[in-house]
């Protein structure tokens, strides 16, 4: 399929544009040196402008077109406590004049006092509703389900029209009844492919952290249509790779129905890395707190540490297993999350000090 044939496809999907793009994608000079192994370069989503930046504003270009276009004035969705899904979520509702209900499911492992990303819905006078998770996952979904049913008659009782947004805009579900969050990232393959293009190198691999699983479903497809050789590379942060891996190619086969793309989705065409989960979802370690460093000393660039600081230890533990060759041009995404570093301070400064 071209490049142009792909943009009229998901042109047919309306969107509010609410972020400049396309955002920079530039080499890691320093990185790349330091790391010894492929020529490293980083997709500067985290310079999305919307709220501290990130993955999900794409993603909310198309769903809160979808909201407005069903007249809703509440929007309903649910995450970990402090996720930046849920921000993004409630900063674009109120943009809208649409009334943010965040459904936070706390971890025991999190912190829950106001500051990072719960600060900043607070600020932005979201409906914050916190409930207690299983240790080590982000959701139980039968509790979820449960939970947003409940909160999803309370607003219509009060003569309300409710729109509910499944996590991270990903799965079919709820009131959206398209992949918009991973079309939004087919779109975002197109756009690093004119990038690369432009720029004068062939992409060999992209790698980001991989949560609920849109972000990773649309660049495969993207990747499947446009550019078979190019491998998506997803650092879990919260499931095994065998389940997660289903709900991605789940999400990018109902993706490829929607855009009527002629590929055909296959599980190879899903690559997870579930090794550095470690100890569970939002729970730092000391090899994310060094990849934190090792990011901000080379380049200047903070990365968070729930996703993005993962990734880049995944990153850094696969060059250094020689999982890439040495001539490999391989794009990092930062999918932005970084108010996530300030309720994590303790465990960071422990972690490096030692």
């Amino acid at each position: 399929m071209s490049l142009q044939e792909m943009k009229r496809k998901i042109q047919d999907f309306p969107k509010k544009n609410l972020i400049p793009l396309p955002t920079p994608l530039q080499k890691l000079e320093n990185l790349s040196r330091a790391l010894g192994g492929p020529d490293i370069y980083i997709k500067r989503d985290d310079l999305t402008g919307l709220a501290f930046g990130g993955n999900k504003s794409r993603k909310l270009e198309f769903i809160i077109q979808d909201a407005l276009d069903k007249n809703a004035d509440v929007i309903i969705t649910w995450a970990a406590v402090q996720s930046n899904w849920c921000l993004q979520t409630a900063a674009v509702a109120r943009k809208f004049g649409i009334k943010p209900i965040l459904v936070l499911f706390k971890m025991y492992e999190l912190p829950e006092e106001y500051d990072g990303n719960l600060l900043l819905d607070f600020i932005l006078d979201a409906d914050i509703r916190i409930k207690e998770a299983e240790a080590g996952k982000a959701l139980k979904m039968d509790d979820v389900l449960d939970v947003i049913e409940e909160v999803e008659y309370g607003v219509k009782e009060r003569g309300h029209t409710p729109y509910i947004a499944p996590i991270g805009g990903s799965m079919v579900g709820g009131s959206m009844d398209k992949p918009l969050g991973a079309v939004s990232y087919v779109d975002a393959f197109v756009e690093v492919l004119e990038q690369s293009e432009e720029l004068g190198f062939e992409i060999n691999a992209i790698l980001h952290a991989t949560g609920s699983g849109s972000t990773q479903a649309g660049l495969a497809v993207g990747a499947k249509a446009l550019k078979e050789d190019v491998k998506v590379l997803g650092i879990s942060v919260l499931d095994d790779k065998e389940s997660f891996g289903r709900d991605v190619l789940d999400i990018a086969q109902d993706t490829v129905r929607a855009l009527k793309a002629e590929i055909e989705m296959e599980k190879e065409d899903i690559i997870i890395f579930d090794e550095y989960i470690k100890e569970g979802y939002g729970v730092l370690n000391k090899d994310v707190a060094e990849a934190v460093r090792f990011m901000s000393e080379k380049e200047g660039i903070f990365l968070d540490p729930v996703y993005t600081g993962k990734a880049m230890a995944g990153l850094m533990d696969l060059v250094k297993k020689d999982f890439f060759k040495k001539e490999d041009n391989v794009i990092f995404l930062h999918t932005g999350g970084t108010p996530a570093l300030f309720p994590n301070k303790h465990k960071l400064v422990d972690f490096l000090k030692t």
